[in-house]
């Protein structure tokens, strides 16, 4: 898996690094100090995932999501921060990217994030989702009772990053079915997004979450 990191304190960024290629199967292919200069190279490296510093000078790490989306979107972003507020991790998945982990995470974890990303599904921080269940009640785990089972195949794919049109054509429905089954989704957990819906469905382990273990 080629790598790219996006961090503007060196000693941070060349550790990282030196801990990524200790495994076997990362290279990191680019190193970068600003998100301007790794938008610069983007294009020409082209990494399967890209590790970015939430806080960069001039354009901040979620910014650079949103822009490496439209520019490379065959990268898969992870977001990696200080912080594990509720708005910080639905701005950045709102913007595109794969994983959000925080700046505790392990070599180990960060590793194991890169692999999980790579394959295409998402990754939270384990104390992210952990703080995100404790924003609905009840017992973590299970399917949410008021949702039907067509509901809750739809809710998976939420969790799972997939557009209306990729759960239509994994469920076999009708675009417009689909839409109306997000709408019901949304309105029954009280939600107002299809972002606050997956944050849901990975928190509650509606759908396997990808997290680093």
């Amino acid at each position: 898996m080629r790598v790219a990191i996006v961090e503007d304190h060196a000693l941070v960024r060349e550790g990282t690094a030196q801990l990524l290629e200790r495994e076997g199967d990362i290279v990191v292919v680019g190193q970068f100090a600003s998100a301007e200069d790794a938008l610069e190279r983007l294009g020409e490296i082209r990494p399967d995932v890209m590790l970015v510093d939430v806080e960069l000078p001039a354009m901040n790490g979620i910014t650079l999501a949103r822009a490496s989306a439209e520019r490379a979107p065959e990268t898969r972003v992870v977001v990696l921060s200080a912080y594990d507020n509720y708005a910080y991790v639905v701005e950045a998945l709102e913007a595109g990217v794969a994983g959000y982990l925080l700046k505790t995470a392990s070599s180990r974890e960060l590793a194991q994030a890169v692999r999980t990303v790579a394959g295409g599904a998402l990754v939270l921080d384990e104390a992210v989702s952990r703080r995100l269940a404790g924003r609905w009640r009840g017992e973590a785990g299970g399917l949410p009772g008021e949702l039907t089972s067509r509901e809750n195949d739809v809710l998976r794919l939420l969790g799972e990053g997939l557009s209306n049109k990729q759960i239509a054509a994994r469920l076999e429905l009708g675009l417009r079915t689909v839409e109306g089954y997000v709408s019901n989704v949304l309105a029954k957990l009280g939600v107002a997004s299809r972002t606050e819906a997956a944050l849901y469905a990975v928190s509650r382990r509606v759908v396997d979450p990808g997290h680093p273990r």
